[in-house]
């Protein structure tokens, strides 16, 4: 009997033992081991959205110095970007290459609503993180039925929603034209625009237009808005699109108050383009600082922000704002490999990007990333802006919450 209970006392010991270290072993899925974690992306370096190439650069020079720092808990970031030319189809092609060929952890900040809708279904049924797309669209928010997917940055309605509003303060009796991307992403900002408007949308909206991704112009769009006889005008257009539509306005001599999406407000490459006679009064919607705004570029954070262009990607553009955008995003996902720690599975990402609450350098005071396993919508507030020719100026309180 007595060595019948020190056998089982040793037994415990040992099961003991084993059950420690089984708890401290570091956990991986693929993609990930001691040395280094693998991360796809697919941006539009080429094709009619090429300008948001920039931010796939942005974020590839930023992953660059974070290893040049060290890495992440001892871990080099490999970050595979490739191109997909803003083209559905083969966003599904390259997805499907990083997914099962390159075998990354996660897809991170995929680029357009039109991509990313094409690869949603199947980066749930992988179970592989889709992970703070590069789109507002609504639907990126919907934990209950696409757990694996993610949204960053403000969701369209609620930006259009606060355009409407601006409107309803500042001009109730407004003709409204409306241009937009005849595709989901379009139409959703064009969906929250409405609801802003509510009952008086039916009689303030005179007209309405919309182009296809592979228009080689938005002329003929723009003249006939203009024939409408609206005296405000909301372009719900990418970047390419964005400079065509202001300076085809400013041409014909159409001056309505113009109001721009935030994904095409880049000073670099939409305003100046168009045109500083044809782009100042344009109203936009702001949550990361505007690198042409000179009350940002002073302080620490701004000189971080400089030292890092220069150091890791001088190439980029000081005046795009999508170089900001880029450094930003590419701190919060930083920040979710943090957290993970030596629990790098997919199911942990995502579990620790629902549980976000920080801010960043280069986000706009008063706004933050804040998420939850019911909340998949990291940034909720912005800021409206006049762009005066040279810049934009912050005006109004911070809408969202």
């Amino acid at each position: 009997m007595k060595l019948t209970s020190i056998t089982l006392a040793l037994a415990s010991v040992a099961a003991l033992a084993i059950s420690g270290t089984a708890w401290a072993q570091k956990k991986y899925d693929p993609g990930a081991s001691d040395k280094e974690i693998l991360i796809g992306g697919i941006s539009p370096y080429s094709g009619p959205a090429s300008a948001y190439g920039a931010i796939g650069k942005a974020i590839s020079a930023y992953f660059d110095k974070v290893n040049a720092e060290g890495g992440v808990n001892g871990r080099r970031i490999k970050f595979i970007s490739v191109d997909d030319g803003y083209n559905p189809a083969k966003t599904v092609e390259q997805a499907r290459k990083l997914v099962e060929q390159e075998e990354v952890l996660l897809l991170f900040q995929t680029l357009g609503t039109p991509p990313n809708s094409a690869i949603h279904k199947y980066m749930n049924d992988r179970k592989v993180p889709q992970l703070f797309v590069a789109t507002g669209a609504t639907k990126w928010g919907d934990p209950k039925n696409f757990p694996w997917t993610m949204g960053w940055q403000p969701n369209y309605q609620s930006e259009a929603r606060n355009y409407a509003a601006h409107i309803l303060d500042t001009k109730p009796n407004a003709k409204i034209a409306v241009l937009y991307q005849n595709d989901d992403y379009g139409k959703d900002y064009l969906k929250g625009f409405e609801d802003g408007l509510g009952d008086k949308a039916k009689t303030m909206i005179v007209a309405k237009a919309t182009y296809e991704v592979t228009d080689p112009t938005v002329d003929s769009q723009i003249v006939s808005l203009k024939a409408s006889g609206a005296d405000t005008f909301f372009n719900i257009t990418t970047p390419k699109f964005a400079a065509q539509a202001i300076k085809k306005a400013g041409e014909i001599g159409w001056k309505p108050t113009h109001y721009l999406n935030s994904v095409s407000n880049a000073t670099g490459t939409v305003m100046l383009p168009a045109g500083v006679e044809n782009s100042t009064g344009i109203i936009s919607a702001f949550y990361i600082k505007d690198p042409t705004d000179p009350q940002f570029q002073k302080g620490k954070e701004w000189d971080d922000f400089v030292a890092f262009m220069k150091k890791y990607h001088p190439t980029g553009a000081m005046n795009d704002n999508f170089n900001v955008y880029g450094y930003t995003v590419g701190q919060t996902m930083v920040e979710v490999l943090k957290k993970a720690g030596d629990n790098l599975t997919r199911e942990n990402i995502m579990k620790q990007a629902a549980n976000l609450d920080m801010t960043l350098p280069m986000l706009l005071p008063g706004v933050n990333i804040k998420t939850g396993p019911d909340d998949f919508f990291p940034i909720e507030r912005e800021q409206l802006a006049t762009f005066n020719g040279k810049s934009w100026e912050l005006f109004g309180k911070v809408y969202g919450r």
